[in-house]
C-alpha cells in the first residue's frame, strides 16, 4: 500500500501561466447550437477556458510561470538542483521536455531533470517524488513544472468532451525547512479501468495512420472524433470517483492521524463542479474551504490543483495552513496528500 510520510519539505513559491485566448462556453457554437452550449455549460459549471494559440506548448506556459516565480522570489538559479516536468502533452516524443526547460531556464548542467506523465493525479504524484528526493538528498531547491494543452487532445465535435478542457502551466519551488513538519501521501492505480479515459491511436501500440486520424461519427448522437482524440466514459468516471475517493481520503486520515475537519483547505482535481460538490457534501466539508477554479479555466488535467491554489489562495498561505490535495482520473489513477504551507508566496497569474 503506497502510504508515504515525509518530514520538513514544503512549497515556498508558486506561479501559473494561462493562454490569453479565452473561450466562452456559452458562445462555443461552431459545432453546436446555442441551446446545446447553454445546456452543457449549465450542467458542467465551466463558463470559460483558455486555449493555447498554435505554436504555444505546455513548456511555453511552464517557462513563463517559472520565470515569473523566479523573478518575484529573487531565486538564485544556481541553487535549483532538481527539475521535474509533468505533462501528457509534451513538446516532443523525445527528448524529454524537462531537459529543454533546464536549458531554456538557464539552469546548471548539474540539475537533475526528468519528465513524469500520468494525467489528472500527476501533480500529487510528482509532489511525492520531489518530496522524497528533497528529504533524502543534498538538493537545495527543486522546481516542479506542470503543463497541459488539453484543448488539443479532445475533439471539438464531441459534446461529451468539447466543453470541458483547457490549457495552463504552473511552477512550484520546493525546499526543506523544519516549519513544514510532516506531510502524508496515498498513491493508487487501477489499470483494469484504462478504457474509461483514453486516446487509443497515435502511440506505439496503435501508431498513427490514415485510419487513426480520420474523424468518424461515433454514436447515435452524431458526436465526431478520431482515434487520436481523447474520449471519456463520463458516467463510469463519475461512479469511479464516488467509489474510490472518499475511502482513500479516510485511509490517509487514519494513516496520518490528522482529522479531516482540522484542515484549512480541501483541493480537488477540477473535473466537474457537480462531482466535487458531491464529494464535499459526502465528506461533510465546509464549502468555503473547498476552493474552485473550474468555472474560469475548465478541466486542465494535472494542472488543475496547483492552478486552483494560485488563482484562489494568493496571499492566504503566508501563515501556517494545512491542506488536502486530491487528484483523480486517467489511468485510472488517484492520489491524496495532506501537506503544510507556510510562507508560501504566490505570484500573479501570467497570460501569454
Amino acid at each position: 500500500m503506497a502510504l508515504l510520510k515525509f518530514s520538513n519539505v514544503g512549497i515556498t513559491g508558486m506561479a501559473a501561466c494561462v493562454p490569453a485566448n479565452t473561450i466562452v462556453n456559452y458562445s462555443y457554437t461552431d459545432n453546436f447550437s446555442a441551446e446545446d452550449a447553454k445546456e452543457i455549460t449549465d450542467k458542467t459549471g465551466i463558463l470559460e477556458r483558455r486555449f493555447a494559440l498554435p505554436g504555444v506548448t505546455s513548456s511555453d506556459l511552464c517557462f513563463a510561470a517559472a520565470e515569473k516565480m523566479i523573478a518575484d522570489l529573487n531565486i538564485d538559479k544556481t541553487e535549483i538542483d532538481l527539475l521535474v516536468f509533468v505533462s501528457q502533452t509534451p513538446d516532443y516524443r523525445m527528448p524529454a521536455t524537462s531537459i529543454l526547460l533546464q536549458n531554456r531556464l538557464g539552469l546548471s548542467m548539474r540539475t537533475m531533470s526528468f519528465d513524469l506523465t500520468l494525467g489528472c493525479s500527476a501533480f500529487v504524484y510528482a509532489l511525492s517524488v520531489v518530496y522524497a528526493l528533497m528529504e533524502r538528498s543534498g538538493f537545495r531547491k527543486a522546481l516542479l513544472l506542470d503543463g497541459e494543452t488539453r484543448s488539443r487532445v479532445y475533439s471539438a465535435k464531441d459534446r461529451k468532451t468539447a466543453f470541458l478542457f483547457g490549457d495552463g502551466g504552473v511552477a512550484a519551488i520546493i525546499e526543506r525547512g523544519e516549519r513544514f513538519g510532516e506531510s502524508f501521501f496515498s498513491l493508487n492505480a487501477d489499470g483494469s479501468r484504462e478504457d474509461l479515459i483514453k486516446v487509443k491511436g497515435g502511440g506505439y501500440r496503435y501508431p498513427s495512420s490514415v485510419e487513426t486520424v480520420t474523424e468518424k461519427v461515433i454514436d447515435e448522437h452524431g458526436n465526431v472524433r478520431s482515434d487520436e482524440h481523447g474520449y471519456m466514459e463520463g458516467a463510469d468516471v463519475f461512479n469511479f470517483v464516488l467509489r474510490e475517493i472518499p475511502p482513500d481520503i479516510k485511509r490517509l486520515e487514519a494513516f496520518s492521524g490528522i482529522s479531516l475537519p482540522s484542515l484549512d483547505y480541501y483541493l480537488f482535481h477540477q473535473a466537474n463542479d457537480y462531482m466535487n460538490g458531491y464529494l464535499a457534501k459526502k465528506l461533510k466539508l465546509p464549502v468555503e474551504k473547498v476552493p474552485s477554479c473550474i468555472a474560469r479555466f475548465g478541466n486542465t488535467s494535472s494542472v488543475s490543483i496547483p492552478l486552483t491554489i494560485v488563482s484562489q489562495l494568493q496571499g492566504k498561505l503566508t501563515d501556517k495552513k494545512n491542506a488536502m490535495l486530491c487528484g483523480f482520473g486517467v489511468g485510472m489513477s488517484w492520489a491524496t496528500a495532506f501537506i503544510n504551507f507556510e510562507q508560501c508566496f504566490i505570484s500573479d497569474i501570467v497570460e501569454i
